[in-house]
């Protein structure tokens, strides 16, 4: 795998899929500018947006422009009945669109051999696509902690390092990153039951799932509960992810 890249080399396309937010009463799609950043400082890849809300007939002409797919976290939770609950949490807002989007752009791009990114959301409705469920409220579960952020604070209080993950001894991540790094914490819902495939890379000390990865499918797959894309710049193992994923897409780019 190169580590390196030419000057007047294409860059990796990644594609990231946008999701829904009203504002003065108009619906926009959006995409955060912290999660692009780490992309195009990082990964080395160029970011290409896409609306979720026109619905999944022309997935497959995306994908044919995309080296990778990153799904990023957002505000909203999945639809619960995606993995045969009800929902326990009416208070949040929720995306059907992109629940309906990236579930399908998650399928074809398993299909495709794409690496895949997901972040907070996006780890999350990596494994309800294959088949996974979720603590809708992990901070009312006897044996888990409160993982969510005091709104109370700054944000940058709120995207502070909050607590340790522990990393799968044997497995790749554990290469990368050791034992263990400090991650901070800002999510309500958890990983569940896992999804077909799909394998813990680290658990939060109260057992709870952190990172996952798919190592019975060919192409690289990496889903994280917490927020590598803040200020990634200075955090060397934000840094580490966002490379890695970077170069998982570059090979593939260079398979084609």
């Amino acid at each position: 795998m190169p580590t390196t890249q030419t000057k007047n080399a294409k860059k990796p396309t990644i594609l990231m899929t946008m999701g829904r937010q009203d504002r003065n009463g108009h619906p926009y799609q959006v995409m955060t500018h912290k999660y692009m950043l780490p992309i195009v400082e990082f990964a080395n890849c160029t970011p290409l947006l896409v609306p979720s809300c026109f619905g999944i007939d022309d997935i497959e002409q995306y994908l044919d422009m995309a080296d990778g797919v990153y799904l990023s976290g957002a505000g909203s939770n999945i639809d619960p009945a995606l993995y045969g609950q009800e929902n326990l949490t009416p208070e949040k807002t929720q995306d059907v669109d992109r629940d309906n989007f990236d579930i399908a752009i998650i399928h074809a791009a398993l299909k495709r051999k794409l690496p895949l990114l997901g972040v907070c959301r996006g780890m999350q409705e990596i494994n309800v696509a294959l088949g996974g469920d979720l603590h809708q409220k992990v901070y009312a579960e006897d044996h888990l902690d409160d993982h969510r952020e005091d709104p109370n604070t700054s944000v940058d209080e709120q995207y502070g390092p909050r607590h340790t993950v522990n990393i799968v001894p044997g497995t790749w991540l554990h290469t990368l990153l050791g034992d263990s790094t400090t991650i901070n914490s800002l999510h309500g819902q958890g990983i569940d039951t896992l999804g077909k495939g799909l394998e813990p890379l680290a658990h939060a000390d109260d057992g709870l799932i952190e990172a996952i990865h798919g190592p019975s499918f060919e192409q690289f797959i990496l889903g994280v509960q917490w927020h590598p894309e803040w200020q990634t710049r200075d955090n060397p193992d934000s840094i580490k992810l966002f490379q890695t994923f970077g170069e998982a897409c570059r090979a593939h780019a260079l398979g084609k």
